[in-house]
């Protein structure tokens, strides 16, 4: 979904998503919904609208309820509204996972508010449990006060027992501490379909839609973008198609008349910069950060990959786009999906290969045989749990000295991380500029949080686009008439790139190593040891942009850096720090090899430096061996990202072990 947004005052960087109040008691950042506006309003029966700066919902339920597709509807009509949104999808790796059990349970978790927001929320405000698994699953990230809805037709003996409960939770007084709304959802969707003509199984598929609609009631949704989008999915099967749009508008109307749900709430748009703005994931962003890299290039795109969770979303989007002379090869493996790409870059196309880590083990041969030909191809790594298959529906960032170092002999690979799922199309373009420029394979790392995670994204105009110049070689470069295909750019050390069947600038190619400027095979050694000396100089020498470092104060003792989809968490405790009166630096990197040239001076302007990773430590090794600095880990490897509150306390006890020090 689009939204035009025209406003006079950008977003004015405040405390956001993580020291809001809540409406109990308060408290800064306590996981409930943001403080109400004092305004109040009547809905059309004359219900009380409560006016909210933020909320956090969570849908739950077994990975067959349809729990992504609701979550992703509420937030494409969010996007619409005009809110500013974060969102974690979290589901289980299995196609369809035992139904009504832990391990098979699906979530999808929105952050929605009226200002500049950075995560998808540490606690839920409401909980959605379509089952008795889902309410278990997720009760305890709940706080106090928070409201559930259950759909009270799955409560039944044999789904307790099946994940533990001993008693009905719905009626032992377990959850008196919430606000809970006991909904027969899935009665009420078939009494709503009674006349659909479809078979109770299939009407009670519709129950995510009835809960959709009570959502949409309850917060004021827009409803014809997802009515317009059942009937294109279900556009073959229209009695499909308008049983899930009576299932919810039955839903809508519902909460307008039960007595269940006596207030709705409301939450204003969001003041952002001016201009045209869409809900958009990493995956996706990324694609189109990749066509745009191939326009604003002039060479064709060429993607050759292997279907691997999360990173498959990519080669099925670049496939819908054959009109952007867009290439997708699906491979037999991992091994033959970079060979096509890399091959394709010979032949003067854009090269393209993506994956997640598993795959980035079978690619190393053919990214060592790229920085030995010394042709540009980006290899997108969506980072997932590991080692071996791991979790693969669940993030990490673990793969970082993997792309650091994970090749045969001395193999520099310049390393390129976005920090937000609208960042990856940023990305996308920064690496394609530093491959294309440097003639080198390029490292993109997202993650599954970024990749799956959505936010709004302005769409930038084409001429704010930087262009990429592929400046292929076109004659002999030597006095004599000779075309030496490593005669290197003095500035760049990047060597030409001849497209073949160029009359004039025929040349051996293959990974034996390669006299200087001929590329003829040399077994010299100080040969060797020149050109291995040269590719690492090339890579030091790219242009990146220096770090910035957020200390509005310039008093920080404390810098706190991240890389990757740490950003927005690590963000939301820096401001959670600030509002409570710490002193706190922030610097998060998007260059990773190599660093940027002021990164040494940065770290050594503090007294600590902490650094949370996604892994056990990778970017704090790098960093402790290149500067000789104690930076110092904190980590987490649990398939999911940091939570703000858990950051903020580590930085609050790293200010106070400084303030001790002062004291001795």
């Amino acid at each position: 979904m689009t939204s035009q947004v025209d406003q006079s005052e950008a977003v004015d960087g405040s405390d956001g998503d993580e020291n809001r109040s809540g409406p109990g008691d308060g408290r800064p950042g306590d996981g409930r919904p943001g403080a109400a506006v004092p305004a109040s309003a009547q809905g059309r029966h004359g219900k009380p609208v409560r006016r909210l700066d933020r909320v956090i919902i969570r849908f739950a339920g077994d990975s067959g309820d349809g729990m992504q597709l609701t979550g992703d509807r509420f937030t494409s009509e969010t996007a619409s509204f005009g809110n500013d949104l974060s969102t974690l999808p979290n589901f289980p790796a299995e196609i369809r996972a035992p139904a009504g059990t832990l391990p098979g349970v699906s979530s999808f978790q929105l952050h929605f508010a009226d200002h500049d927001i950075l995560t998808p929320g540490d606690a839920p405000n409401v909980l959605v449990a379509m089952n008795p698994a889902a309410l278990k699953a997720n009760l305890a990230d709940l706080p106090r006060g928070a409201e559930i809805i259950v759909n009270t037709d799955e409560f039944t003996k044999r789904a307790l027992a099946k994940v533990g409960y001993a008693a009905d939770p719905l009626g032992d007084g377990s959850l008196e501490a919430y606000h809970l709304h006991k909904v027969p959802l899935t009665s009420l969707t078939l009494e709503a379909l009674k006349d659909s003509g479809l078979a109770r199984k299939d009407a009670e598929r519709a129950k995510n839609m009835f809960a959709l609609g009570l959502l949409s009631w309850m917060y004021h949704r827009p409803t014809g973008g997802t009515e317009t989008f059942l009937r294109s999915k279900f556009a073959k099967k229209p009695q499909i198609a308008e049983a899930n749009i009576s299932a919810f508008r039955a839903g809508w109307n519902f909460g307008e008349t039960t007595e269940s749900f006596a207030t709705s709430y409301e939450v204003a748009p969001a003041k952002l910069p001016p201009g045209r703005y869409r809900n958009i994931s990493g995956n996706l962003a990324l694609s189109y950060g990749l066509i745009a890299a191939a326009r604003r290039s002039g060479l064709p795109l060429y993607l050759g990959s292997y279907p691997i969770t999360p990173a498959s979303d990519i080669l099925h989007e670049l496939s819908k786009h054959k009109n952007f002379g867009v290439r997708t090869f699906q491979a037999e493996d991992e091994i033959a999906g970079i060979g096509a790409a890399l091959g394709a870059a010979f032949g003067g196309a854009l090269g393209v290969t993506t994956t997640s880590g598993p795959g980035i083990a079978l690619k190393s041969e053919t990214i060592g045989l790229a920085v030995s030909l010394e042709l540009p191809l980006l290899v997108v790594d969506i980072q997932r749990g590991g080692p071996s298959t791991g979790l693969p529906t669940k993030t990490e960032q673990a793969d970082l000295l993997q792309a650091m170092f994970g090749r045969n002999g001395e193999a520099p690979v310049p390393i390129v991380a976005p920090a937000t799922p609208a960042e990856c199309f940023d990305a996308a373009l920064e690496a394609a500029r530093i491959a294309v420029t440097y003639r080198t394979p390029v490292f993109l790392l997202s993650d599954g949080y970024l990749a799956n995670g959505s936010e709004p994204w302005r769409i930038p105009e084409v001429d704010e686009l930087p262009a990429v110049d592929p400046d292929f070689a076109t004659g002999p470069n030597r006095e004599d008439g000779a075309f030496w295909p490593y005669q290197r750019d003095p500035k760049t050390l990047a060597r030409p790139w001849a497209l073949p069947g160029t009359p004039g600038l025929e040349h051996r190619i293959g990974g034996i190593e390669k006299q200087d400027g001929t590329g003829n095979i040399s077994y010299d050694p100080a040969n060797h040891d020149f050109m291995v000396r040269t590719r690492q100089a090339k890579v030091d020498g790219i242009a990146v942009p220096p770090a910035e470092v957020d200390d509005p104060s310039g008093e920080a003792r404390v810098l706190v850096l991240g890389w990757g989809s740490t950003y927005g968490p690590i963000t939301a405790a820096v401001r959670r720090v600030r509002a409570d009166g710490g002193e706190i630096a922030q610097a998060h990197l998007r260059h990773l090899n190599p660093f940027p040239a002021n990164l040494g001076t940065v770290l050594r302007s503090y007294d600590k430096v902490i650094v949370p990773e996604m892994n056990l430590g990778q970017l704090a090794l790098l960093l402790r061996a290149k500067y000789l600095v104690d930076a110092e880990s904190y980590n987490q490897v649990r398939g999911l990202p940091f939570k703000a509150a858990q950051l903020a306390d580590v930085l609050w006890a790293a200010i106070g072990t400084l303030d001790e020090e002062d004291h001795r």
